[in-house]
This record gives C-alpha cells, structure tokens and sequence, in this order.
C-alpha cells in the first residue's frame, strides 16, 4: 500500500508540472497573439494610399489623359493603370528596359489582380486602394498581363499586355509625348 500511495505521489507531482509548463507555454502564445495585434494595428506593414473608387476617373491620378507611362526627371517611368471589369486601360502598357519601373494600379468596381507573366510583378487590385509596385526589367520583349483574381463572368478576357523596348527606341518612339502608349 505504501508503494501505490509513493506512485501516486510522484504521478501526481509529475500530472502538475506538466500542467504548469502547458500553462505558461499558452500564456506565453497569447500574449505573443496580442502584442502582434497591438503592435500592427498601430504600425501598418505597408503605407496604404487610398482613393474615392467612384469618382478616380473624374479628376487626378487616374483620369483617363494621366494613364500609361510618363517619364520623370529622374529617368525612372511611372505607369498608371486602371483595372476595370473586364479590361486594363491602357490596354497596351510601354517601358523603357533597364529603367526603374513604379507601377500604380487602382480599381474602380471588383478586386482584380496584376501580374506580369515571367517577372516579379503580382498584386492584388482592391477598389479604394492604390496598388503601388516597383520592378526594372532588365531586357526588351512583350509580357503578357492577365487578371489573376476571379472578378466576375467576363474575367477570362481581361488581360493586356507589356511591351519592354531598349531605353533608345523608347527615347526615340516616345521621348517628346508626355504619356507612352503601344499606339505611338
């Protein structure tokens, strides 16, 4: 009989440290849990740009004559693009090759998404938001850009296209217009 009850003692002392190790190992998560809350909403992971998704198109950055590529002073390329149910606009994007790229894509409508085919360009579009990336593509040749997230029945349809030509003939084809275009 002495030999259960010195059994069950050790089992028993053994059943609470274990109960306090899980204890302080769930304590411990949860207070990780609500430091990170705490700690991103107060710090977003990102700067988020919003935008009045019904009324972009009226005045500012995403009027139509502000689409496409534009040249800064500094040399890098802007391009502005609208993704709309069930088309990019512009439709056709050109940049010059070896040449910062920034990339600002809004939605007036669905969430959509971006992404261009063979590069390190992929977002998502959410209406009220201004996506911004930046990429440098480092050789001429055309890209394929389709909508990759499911933005209704037409969205099989929506995509466009990229067009990378030698900082030269970009210069040459498009240096005097103020925005660049696959037209000319």
């Amino acid at each position: 009989m002495a030999e259960v009850d010195l059994l069950r003692g050790v089992t028993d002392g053994s059943e609470r440290r274990w109960a306090r190790l899980v204890a302080v190992v769930v304590a411990l998560v949860v207070t990780l849990m609500i430091y990170s809350g705490l700690h991103w909403s107060a710090i977003a992971p990102a700067p988020v740009q919003a935008i009045d998704a019904a009324t972009l198109h009226l005045s500012g950055e995403f009027m139509e004559a502000n689409l496409g590529t534009a040249i800064q002073p500094d040399g890098s390329a802007v391009v502005r693009v609208l993704a709309q149910q069930y088309a990019f606009v512009p439709a056709c994007i050109v940049v010059p090759a070896n040449t910062p790229v920034t990339f600002r894509i809004t939605s007036p409508d669905v969430v959509h998404g971006f992404l261009i085919v063979g590069t390190n360009v992929n977002s998502m579009v959410v209406p009220g938001y201004v996506a911004e990336l930046r990429t440098r593509f480092d050789r001429a040749g055309e890209h394929v850009m389709p909508c990759h997230e499911y933005c209704s029945v037409g969205h099989e349809g929506m995509w466009a296209r990229v067009k990378v030509l030698e900082r030269a003939e970009f210069d040459r084809l498009h240096g005097s217009a103020q925005r660049a275009s696959c037209a000319g």
